[in-house]
């Protein structure tokens, strides 16, 4: 039985398209980049400045709340929004992802993984059911479906195997999803590594089983981007045109402007907290490494054409002594410069889409990115 549509589609522009996803809490512009606050909470950031940078979604991870504070308390408190205060659409991932990067500490079998947590070392069995369970009490938006992701490069047997577990699994949690109420979401996750053909036959598969929404998994996991992107094309024009299409764990600018022009609608990664408390800016003018000497009498800002105050008006002078020296402040700075980018790019692409510019966007944003940033005379 095919489950309802949350999905609108409002314009496309070759492969690029912009849209609509209604949820619960309230509505998700596409294509959209989802901040990942992987313990419920953004590290660095307040709420209130991911909400004022544009985000419509965030992105929480199952199997560490999972873990700490606990689903059933989480739910007995209310739900993710009303714990955390974030009062806006939540996605979370099914612990799939764990599966793999924490490969040292499970045990895959048919039924379930197995888990010694990495917090107290305590048994975990994660099934796709207990996901399902564990992302309902958590009162995800968008529940993602049960999957196993294998590291690139791999063997094709190895790859085949996780791919056919993971379509067991979809199976297994679009019916612990039936009871859910409605508006909430399942999206199912279509794996097949670098391999078109196993690609593609999982894709068909869980077209056949019916989601709300379709993500292309286990890629940007050591593969190269020219893969990555080979995957894409294979994948997004079998996936209903009707339905948001979802690109995990990704990643740079280009990865997701490259991406879009591929028939992709939502991302997720660590990447703009994570680099940014490593003293490295996204910008309008690409990457910019605070840490570099060269910035330690430089007093122009990242980019004084841009709408995000801390992008505008902190000096890079500021932000090279604040990275230099350890400060807070200075990961917490860049933390926001950077998700404020991400979120100014993806609204720049849906007003490009709609407007039927995607094209020249795309050729002017990567032009500007190969200039690069100049360094005063």
């Amino acid at each position: 039985m095919s489950l309802p549509n949350h999905f609108e589609l409002l314009a496309t522009d070759g492969a690029a398209r912009t849209g609509r996803l209604i949820t619960p809490h309230g509505v998700v512009r596409t294509p959209a980049f989802m901040p990942v606050g992987t313990a419920g909470a953004m590290k660095g950031l307040h709420w209130r400045d991911v909400r004022d940078a544009g985000a419509d979604i965030v992105l929480g991870n199952t199997y560490h709340l999972m873990l700490r504070p606990g689903a059933e308390r989480i739910a007995a408190l209310g739900g993710l929004q009303q714990f955390t205060g974030w009062n806006g659409p939540m996605l979370t991932d099914s612990g799939g992802f764990q599966v793999m990067s924490l490969s040292a500490l499970r045990k895959v079998t048919e039924d379930a993984v197995t888990f010694r947590s990495h917090i107290d070392g305590a048994r975990v069995e994660l099934s796709p059911e207990r996901s399902i369970e564990v992302q309902r009490l958590l009162g995800s938006d968008i529940v993602m479906q049960m999957d196993e992701c294998v590291r690139l490069p791999a063997e094709r047997a190895d790859i085949e195997r996780a791919m056919r577990l993971s379509l067991r699994w979809a199976e297994r949690s679009r019916r612990a999803f039936e009871t859910a109420p409605p508006g909430y979401m399942l999206f199912g996750i279509v794996q097949g590594g670098d391999v078109a053909e196993l690609r593609h036959a999982s894709a068909r598969e869980l077209v056949d089983i019916s989601f709300h929404g379709y993500a292309v998994g286990g890629l940007a996991v050591g593969e190269p981007q020219s893969v990555m992107l080979a995957m894409i094309e294979e994948v997004a024009p079998l996936l209903p045109a009707d339905r948001p299409h979802y690109l995990m764990g990704v990643g740079t600018p280009e990865d997701m402007l490259e991406a879009v022009s591929r028939g992709i609608d939502m991302f997720d990664c660590v990447m703009p907290t994570r680099n940014g408390r490593h003293g490295v800016a996204f910008t309008r003018l690409g990457q910019i490494n605070l840490r570099n000497a060269r910035h330690a009498e430089d007093p122009r800002p990242l980019d004084e054409e841009s709408g995000w105050p801390a992008t505008r008006n902190t000096s890079r002078a500021y932000l090279h002594h604040l990275v230099k020296s350890g400060e807070a402040l200075g990961a917490m700075l860049l933390s926001e410069i950077n998700i404020a980018y991400y979120q100014r790019l993806m609204q720049d692409i849906r007003e490009a889409v709609a407007m039927g510019s995607f094209e020249e966007f795309y050729q002017l944003t990567r032009a500007q990115w190969a200039r690069g940033d100049i360094a005063p005379r």
